[in-house]
């Protein structure tokens, strides 16, 4: 049974995420905000997605950058990916950072990051005196590669 995903809207700007082929694992979001708002370079904005949701347990969203705004605006997210848990039932909303050359402007109902409903995968936390070994061992970043 394929798990559901309940939506509410919060506003009537709001835009249901939708996915756009048949093969999409991500969703696309959409800004719901009544005036454009500018993005300048190096800011974090939060932008609003008009939308409250039910995440089925044992899943997590995880908010993605869309490719397309990366790659030719340098907009993207300072957390990416970023978590929404099960039990979040407050309005979704995207924080965009401007990492690229010019100031970037969020029209009303850009598509502005993608959403992924995924398993979560939960351990239980034990503490240790020791650890196995490994051939990497305490190396740090760079240490696997040459």
């Amino acid at each position: 049974m394929t798990p559901e995903l309940r939506i509410k809207r919060l506003n009537d700007h709001a835009r249901i995420p939708a996915y756009q082929t048949a093969g999409a694992a991500g969703m696309d979001l959409h800004a719901a905000i009544e005036h454009p708002i500018v993005v300048d370079r190096g800011d974090i904005v939060p932008i609003p997605l008009g939308f409250a949701m039910a995440i089925p347990e044992g899943y997590e969203a995880q908010i993605r950058p869309r490719s397309g705004l990366a790659s030719r605006h340098g907009i993207t997210l300072p957390n990416a990916p970023g978590t929404i848990d099960c039990d979040y039932r407050g309005e979704v909303v995207v924080p965009l950072v401007n990492l690229g050359r010019d100031v970037f402007t969020v029209e009303p109902g850009m598509r502005i990051a993608q959403m992924v409903i995924a398993p979560v995968s939960r351990v239980d936390v034990v503490e240790s005196d020791e650890l196995d070994s490994t051939e990497r061992g305490a190396g740090g970043f760079g240490s696997t590669g040459r």
